[in-house]
């Protein structure tokens, strides 16, 4: 195993690092591989400089007897939230033009539409979706039900995805008009910030999750975003949670994953459909 460079302000060995992915595992089902050693030596010493901790090892027996207070600063330390609004564009177009008419069909009676974000990271995914589902002219929305729930595991980023304020190199991916319907502008500090509009906000429930435990959920999705999730699982464990995910979703309901995933080998319950889009079969 390959050993961290020496005259660090904290030391690392093979052993300390292989016990905390055996924590990552048993809590959050993250598999974390050597590679990610430096990741998590740089991340975690932030928290052993805040604890006044001089050793991992110090740490990880500190993680164990306090892992109501400090889990949650574990977990955030040690996943990666990269995204961007509109993402994968492709997703995005595929749930307008085929998804969505698809579902207006399906739902003329209950006039009923769920979601889910799976891993939404700072708000970007969520948000852009309930732009595409809001500016969809299949929907009134003063008839239908549409709504999104967008679950992380990180509280950190939660927050901000609840705030949604963003500045502006955040938002630079999104046209002109689609930014003045849906953020407000403001400054802040000398610099400007973009607020999610009130309207696009109330289409969507933030809440902390993990998706190793047992989900506190009532109904079915029609569809669900996943993307670049499950890349941290290993085969089991994204074998588990595939399944979970097309026991939560509709007869035929849409499941989307990241462009560097697939569920060849790993499930049989979804039909793929290409560019990283699925759909469940049984």
């Amino acid at each position: 195993m390959g050993s961290l460079p020496k005259n660090r302000e904290f030391d690392m060995t093979d052993r300390d690092f292989d016990q905390i992915r055996q924590l990552a595992s048993e809590f959050t089902g993250i598999s974390l591989s050597e590679h990610k050693k430096e990741m998590v030596y740089s991340r975690l010493a932030r928290r052993l400089r805040a604890l006044d901790i001089s050793e991992f090892s110090d740490y990880i027996s500190y993680l164990r007897a306090h892992e109501r207070e400090e889990l949650g600063n574990f977990v955030n330390s040690i996943t990666t939230n990269l995204t961007s609004f509109f993402r994968e564009n492709h997703h995005f177009e595929y749930l307008s033009s085929t998804v969505i008419p698809e579902l207006a069909s399906q739902h003329k009676a209950d006039k009923k539409i769920r979601g889910w974000s799976a891993g939404c990271s700072t708000g970007e995914e969520p948000y852009s979706v309930a732009m595409t589902l809001s500016e969809a002219p299949e929907f009134d929305m003063r008839s239908w039900d549409v709504r999104m729930l967008a679950t992380d595991l990180d509280t950190n980023v939660l927050r901000h995805a609840k705030n949604g304020v963003y500045d502006l190199d955040r938002i630079k991916g999104i046209d002109e008009s689609r930014r003045r319907k849906w953020f407000e502008h403001q400054k802040q500090d000398e610099k400007s910030v973009y607020h999610v509009s009130d309207k696009l906000k109330e289409k969507i429930t933030f809440n902390q999750l993990n998706l190793m435990k047992p989900w506190p959920i009532n109904g079915k999705f029609d569809f669900i975003f996943c993307r670049n999730v499950v890349i941290y699982f290993d085969k089991p464990t994204q074998k588990i949670l595939f399944d979970r995910y097309a026991d939560a979703l509709n007869e035929g309901g849409y499941l989307f994953i990241g462009h560097s995933e697939t569920l060849h080998g790993v499930t049989t319950r979804f039909k793929s459909l290409g560019r990283t889009i699925y759909r469940k079969v049984h």
